[in-house]
């Protein structure tokens, strides 16, 4: 299975048409996709739900554009909280 986000769809996201920051674009992903599936307790790929695609698109947003380096969930805890795993 792939990615749940692409590099290519994050750039899109982002508005972003040049090449010069697809490293960092791409390790913002990473973390924010980290970030994400830490938090629900899940893998996620292509298939995952779109709600949780979009939390890891618009913490890749907030990251890129504001410079969150925390990531903190809750600016897309309302897509997240459906999902969760619960532990005991």
């Amino acid at each position: 299975m792939s990615a749940p986000d692409s590099l290519a769809e994050a750039k899109l996201f982002l508005r972003v048409e040049h090449d010069a920051e697809d490293g960092l674009i791409q390790t913002l992903i990473d973390a924010a996709r980290a970030r994400v599936e830490g938090d629900v307790g899940l893998t996620l790929t292509s298939t995952s739900p779109a709600p949780l695609r979009l939390a890891i698109l618009m913490l890749t947003l907030r990251a890129y554009e504001r410079g969150d380096r925390e990531m903190a969930i809750a600016p897309v805890e309302a897509w997240v909280a459906p999902y969760r795993v619960v532990r005991l």
